[in-house]
C-alpha cells in the first residue's frame, strides 16, 4: 500500500534526497567509506559543506553580507543564541504560539523582553494585527508558521529595528525578500533534511555590538570564522539538506514550489470548508499555513474523532493525528508532498463523509 506522509516533523523528505543520502552511507563520493565514518575535514565532505551554503544562498537570492550556518542544538538552541549576540538591553516578540513563547521565554534571560502582542487567549488561532513595535528594541522576534495551529505570517515585514524570524518550517516554501531579515533560522527537519543539523542566516554587521562575554559555541561569529566547522557537523543531516536544495533547483526552485504549494493547500482547505463533518481550526484565510493545515470534526461529529484517524490509516495515511496539546487532525503539506497525497487526503475525507 501506498503511503502518503503528513507528519509534521521529522516530516517527509523527497525520494531523491532519501536515495542520494543511502548511496552515501554505504559509500561517499567514490571514497569507499561510509559519510557516516569520514572525517569532516576531508576535502569531500568539506566540499559538501561549501556546496550547500552556496546552493542555499543561490535559492534564496542571499545577498552579499550574509552568512549561512548549519550548526546543531535545533531551533531551540537559537532561541538562546540570537539574545545572547543581538540584544543589549531590549527585544521584542511577537507570540504566535508554542514555539514562539518558548523564544521569548529565553529572551527573559538576557534583558527586558516585551511580548508586542499574543494570540494565546484564542489557542493561537490567528496572526494578531495592529501591533506596536518599540523603536527602542534590539530586535524583533517572529515565527513565521505555527505547526501546532496551523497559522503563517506569508509576507516578509517592512520594520526600521533589526528582524529575527524562526523559519523552522516553512523555509523554501516561498520566496523571501532576506534584506529584510538580520537573522533567519531553523530546524531542518521539516523542509530541508532529517532531524539534527539548524540553518542559520546572519547578517554579519549586526554582530559584535553586544557587551557580554558569549561562549564560543554560542557566538556566532566563531561559526562564521570557522565556516560551520568550530566542531564536528552534523555530517548526515548537512549532506542530506544539499541533495534537497539540489532537487529543489532541479523542480524550478522556490518560486516554482510556492505556486505547488499554494495549489495543494488551497485544494485541501476548499474540502475542509466544503465537508460537514470537518471545520478548520484558522478561520481568517489570510493566517491560514500553506505548510500545516489543521482542523478538528465539527461539534455535532466529535465522536467520530478516532474513527477518522483510523480510517485514513486504513488507507496508508500517517501523520494526520493533530498535535497532543490540540487534539483534532494536521495536514503538513511541505515542498516534498505530492499534490497526489493531498488529492488522496480529499478522496479519503469525502468518503468518511459519506458514510457518516
Amino acid at each position: 500500500m501506498k503511503k502518503h506522509n503528513f507528519y509534521a516533523g521529522p516530516s517527509i523528505l523527497p525520494r531523491f534526497t532519501i536515495e542520494e543520502t543511502a548511496k552515501a552511507l554505504h559509500d561517499f563520493a567514490g571514497t569507499g567509506l561510509s559519510l557516516m565514518e569520514i572525517s569532516h575535514r576531508s576535502k569531500e565532505f568539506v566540499a559538501v559543506m561549501d556546496d550547500a551554503q552556496n546552493l542555499f544562498k543561490e535559492l534564496l537570492q542571499i545577498p552579499s553580507g550574509y552568512h549561512v550556518l548549519f550548526l546543531g542544538g535545533g531551533a531551540s538552541t537559537q532561541f538562546a543564541m540570537v539574545p545572547y549576540n543581538l540584544m543589549k538591553k531590549k527585544s521584542a516578540y511577537l507570540n504566535t504560539g508554542a514555539w514562539a513563547s518558548k523564544a521569548l521565554k529565553e529572551a527573559k534571560n538576557f534583558g527586558e523582553m516585551v511580548e508586542v502582542a499574543s494570540s494565546k487567549e484564542a489557542t493561537f488561532n490567528y496572526i494578531p494585527k495592529d501591533y506596536e513595535i518599540p523603536t527602542d528594541a534590539d530586535y524583533f522576534h517572529i515565527t513565521t508558521n505555527n505547526t501546532i495551529y496551523g497559522t503563517e505570517i506569508k509576507e516578509d515585514m517592512d520594520i526600521n529595528i533589526p528582524l529575527v524570524a524562526d523559519m523552522s518550517s516553512d523555509i523554501f516554501s516561498r520566496p523571501i525578500d532576506i534584506s529584510k531579515y538580520t537573522v533567519i533560522y531553523g530546524g531542518a527537519q521539516k523542509n530541508l533534511a532529517p532531524a539534527g543539523v539548524t540553518f542559520v542566516i546572519v547578517k554579519e554587521d549586526a554582530l559584535g555590538k553586544v557587551d557580554r562575554v558569549i561562549p564560543a559555541m554560542l557566538d556566532y561569529r566563531t561559526h562564521i570564522d570557522k565556516e560551520s566547522m568550530f566542531n564536528t557537523p552534523p555530517c548526515v543531516p548537512v549532506y542530506a539538506a544539499l541533495q534537497t536544495l539540489k532537487w529543489l533547483k532541479n523542480n524550478g526552485g522556490i518560486e516554482a514550489m510556492h505556486k505547488i504549494n499554494i495549489e495543494k493547500a488551497g485544494i485541501l482547505y476548499d474540502e475542509m470548508d466544503r465537508n460537514k463533518l470537518f471545520k478548520g481550526t484558522v478561520v481568517n484565510a489570510e493566517d491560514r499555513s500553506l505548510m500545516n493545515i489543521t482542523f478538528v470534526m465539527n461539534d455535532e461529529y466529535k465522536e467520530l474523532d478516532k474513527d477518522f484517524l483510523d480510517f485514513v490509516s486504513s488507507k496508508g495515511m500517517v501523520g494526520l493525528k493533530g498535535h497532543r496539546s490540540v487534539g483534532g487532525f494536521r495536514a503538513s503539506t511541505y515542498n516534498a508532498l505530492p499534490k497526489e497525497s493531498v488529492k488522496a487526503l480529499i478522496a479519503v475525507m469525502k468518503e468518511f463523509e459519506s458514510k457518516n
